[in-house]
């Protein structure tokens, strides 16, 4: 698929599904490499002393995951210290407060008889000389990336307040070699598995609100057909196929309702279905196109794109059905709403002068719009789970790729492939 030929959320308005093209063969697993741009307008200096003993863990140091998760939030800037300490040390406050760094982080991995490994780390406040508290987790070989995600969530509610949302997952579907793969990863981009892989299209991946499943539409009948799928068994089961196109599934916040796009009456309309596919019930009336639904957090409204005005913009309107208002009046295309899971901003994708695709953000209740992005080609933002960062796909210096930024735009990072025509990621929960 070449970037002139776009995702799905713009494919319904511009014919583009049959534009998709060839990209280069796929590894096994996607390889990325993170790249920070931009500089948060507080960072708090933290020291993180390399864990003794992480190099058993193998190439993936645990301290080094650690380092590029609190990078990537914005809220932290790295002080170096000459100390060679664990968990269990004592650490040199006043050298460390002369450097002015207020947190220090050290740690240790060691192997146990088992063939597991213990991962210890402590957090120490410098500039009150206090012991913060750590945490001791006993992983197999392969969770050892996970271990370093949960440490650096830590980390960053002690110092924060805030829950971090590194040790949760994205979703997303690349292409290559002529075969669609949709693939679920960390967030960093790195790890993760392969729920299925096929040689016709893989569109729309939403994640149920437990994290346990994965809709997403599917080709393989030869038309557009909404399944979801167990990822822990791999077990999946069809939910919409109907007569002409089933598409853009979204979960309720409460797990027993998808709304999806049908065209099983003429026309695309907006129906709601009960989690295994039954009782499917019309909730929009429009003869214009109503599509890419997303339900506010309080399961209350959906918002969804209709061309219904001329051009598509966002609209909302009661979950069950009612009178449409809409949204969006800046701009002559806005697609791809995201709602925070507050309630609180809209993130969609913005058309503006020159054919430039931007992720914008919303304030809801103001109105107030800008955008966080310094790419021209943007798709499909999607919502951490904590509200303080949004994913979205581009393209920039010739590569696919997928960016995170922080809800201000401050703070970007790429999550680089080489060769990979990578599309449509979407931020899971809670709850692994």
């Amino acid at each position: 698929m070449t970037r002139s030929a776009p995702m799905w959320s713009r494919r319904h308005w511009m014919g583009a599904l049959g534009a998709l093209g060839g990209a280069a063969a796929l590894p096994a697993q996607a390889e990325f490499r993170v790249e920070i741009s931009g500089i948060g307008a507080t960072q708090l200096p933290i020291t993180l002393l390399r864990f003794r003993g992480e190099e058993q863990g193998g190439e993936d140091l645990i301290s080094a995951i650690i380092k590029a998760d609190l990078e990537r939030s914005g809220a932290f800037r790295f002080v170096d210290a000459p100390l060679n300490i664990d968990e269990t040390g004592a650490p040199g406050f006043a050298d460390l407060r002369s450097r002015n760094t207020d947190a220090l982080v050290a740690g240790s991995v060691s192997k146990l008889v088992d063939g597991r490994f213990d991962v210890r780390y402590k957090l120490w406040d410098v500039v009150k000389g206090a012991d913060q508290g750590g945490q001791s987790l006993a992983v197999p070989a392969g969770d050892l990336r996970l271990a370093a995600h949960r440490i650096a969530d830590a980390i960053y509610e002690k110092l924060t307040g805030e829950k971090g949302v590194f040790a949760t997952r994205i979703a997303f579907v690349t292409k290559g070699g002529g075969r669609y793969t949709l693939r679920v990863a960390d967030a960093d981009g790195e790890g993760g598995q392969v729920p299925l892989t096929s040689p016709d299209p893989i569109i729309s991946p939403a994640w149920s609100p437990d994290g346990r499943e994965l809709a997403y539409v599917s080709f393989e009948t030869r038309k557009p057909v909404v399944w979801v799928q167990d990822m822990a068994t791999g077990q999946r089961r069809m939910v919409a196929n109907f007569k002409g196109s089933n598409s853009a599934p979204a979960w309720s916040p409460d797990g027993r309702q998808l709304a999806v796009t049908l065209s099983r009456d003429g026309g695309s309309q907006l129906f709601l279905l009960n989690r295994d596919g039954s009782s499917p019930r019309r909730i929009t009336q429009s003869p214009a196109i109503d599509t890419e639904p997303v339900f506010s957090p309080d399961g209350k409204s959906i918002y969804f794109v209709s061309d219904r005005g001329g051009s598509p913009q966002i609209y909302r309107q009661p979950a069950g059905g009612g009178s449409a208002e809409r949204v969006t009046f800046q701009g002559g295309y806005n697609v791809s709403p995201a709602i925070s899971p507050d309630g609180r901003t809209m993130a969609f994708v913005q058309r503006q002068g020159g054919g430039a695709f931007k992720v914008m953000t919303m304030d809801l209740s103001s109105g107030t719009m800008q955008s966080v992005s310094d790419t021209n080609d943007d798709e499909s933002p999607s919502f951490s789970p904590n509200g303080r960062f949004i994913i979205y796909a581009t393209r920039a210096s010739g590569r696919e790729l997928l960016m995170t930024t922080t809800l201000d735009g401050k703070i970007k990072t790429r999550l680089l492939t080489s060769g990979l025509d990578i599309r449509e990621p979407v931020w899971g929960p809670y709850g692994r």
